[in-house]
């Protein structure tokens, strides 16, 4: 058996221990695994790297991917589709785990379609792929969230300042929800409840009439105002996949209640931190059981299968379900954290 491995789509925390696991896996069924370079790209060019047990040494706690990533939709013509196909079997890759989120994973979902044996493993840190409770990444990009805030609180109560922190979160406010929850913010705005400017004025304006004159706002990047159309960012690049670079909605949050309230308001993008650095040991753990799984699938010969967790059991679901749809924030938890608002 030989398996091809990718990472896909955005980094993440936790993507070298997923690889790690995989690798150590299949030596004990007496797999061979290749590295697949660059995400999609890598199997447009048959760029590959063999992986053993001496390679993955020591990548546990590291972040990034040590194959590298990009957000390469092989689907986006014809020629490059075909390419992927013709490599894989020229390859002789019996199967390809496929480690990202939506896109990565919605292109080996249509991969299985013309063939291709495929088994997904859920990764973003925006926690937004369905049929899984959490994909790692998702808990260091919490902790990082949170961290910043317990630090920001300081530097604007000193000055009697209001702070927007904008988060990511395309589709879904999870890390919005959890790390504003976390790290004691006074209001959270994510993309499944428009909000209005007005309405945070308000509170901004009576927390410095009760004598709290300062004020931390967490809003996710995909979250807009009411009777808006679309994102609002500050650039209108397109990905491989058709995604809006996302990116403006902080500034342009933290412009508005200066202008109307008169309370100096800073912002600040969290961006790529997010992603970066040593994943947390639950993201470890997590990717971890996630690579071992994904591998006792290929040797049950289960394929086009996405690993995923649901309580405290990592189970498979069928590949095209964890695609179908995007999972929002509970609004259970959401409620939780309304409580601390203002």
């Amino acid at each position: 058996m030989k398996i091809g491995i990718l990472t896909g789509g955005g980094d993440c925390p936790g993507l070298n221990a997923v690889i790690r696991a995989v690798v150590r896996k299949a030596a004990h069924y007496k797999y061979d695994v290749l590295g697949i370079k660059d995400g999609w790209m890598g199997l447009i060019e048959a760029n590959v790297i063999p992986l053993d047990i001496k390679s993955v040494t020591g990548i546990l706690s590291r972040g990034g991917t040590i194959l590298g990533t990009s957000r390469t939709n092989p689907f986006k013509s014809p020629d490059t589709a075909e390419k992927v196909v013709n490599n894989i079997k020229k390859l002789g890759l019996d199967v390809v785990i496929c480690v990202g989120g939506d896109d990565t994973l919605g292109v080996a979902a249509k991969l299985l379609k013309q063939g291709i044996k495929t088994i997904g493993i859920p990764k973003t840190i925006d926690n937004d792929l369905y049929g899984t409770d959490f994909t790692f990444g998702f808990d260091t990009a919490v902790s990082i969230v949170t961290e910043a805030l317990d630090r920001l609180h300081t530097t604007t109560e000193a000055h009697h300042r209001t702070m927007v922190v904008e988060v990511m979160g395309r589709h879904a406010g999870w890390i919005a929800t959890y790390g504003g929850l976390a790290g004691g913010a006074d209001m959270i705005l994510i993309p499944e409840t428009p909000f209005e400017v007005e309405g945070i004025c308000k509170m901004v304006t009576k927390r410095a009439k009760e004598g709290r004159g300062f004020s931390i706002i967490v809003v996710a990047e995909g979250a807009v105002p009411k009777g808006i159309e679309g994102y609002i960012t500050k650039d209108v690049k397109k990905d491989a996949f058709g995604h809006v670079m996302l990116g403006g909605i902080g500034e342009f949050l933290a412009k508005e209640i200066e202008k109307k309230t008169g309370v100096e308001t800073r912002h600040v993008v969290l961006g790529h931190l997010q992603r970066g650095g040593s994943p947390t040991a639950y993201d470890r753990i997590l990717a971890c059981r996630y690579g071992v799984r994904a591998v006792d699938l290929i040797n049950e010969g289960k394929f086009g299968r996405m690993v995923a967790l649901q309580g405290n059991k990592i189970v498979d679901i069928p590949l095209a379900e964890g695609v179908k749809q995007t999972k929002t924030v509970d609004m259970e938890i959401y409620k939780v954290a309304e409580v601390f608002f203002g």
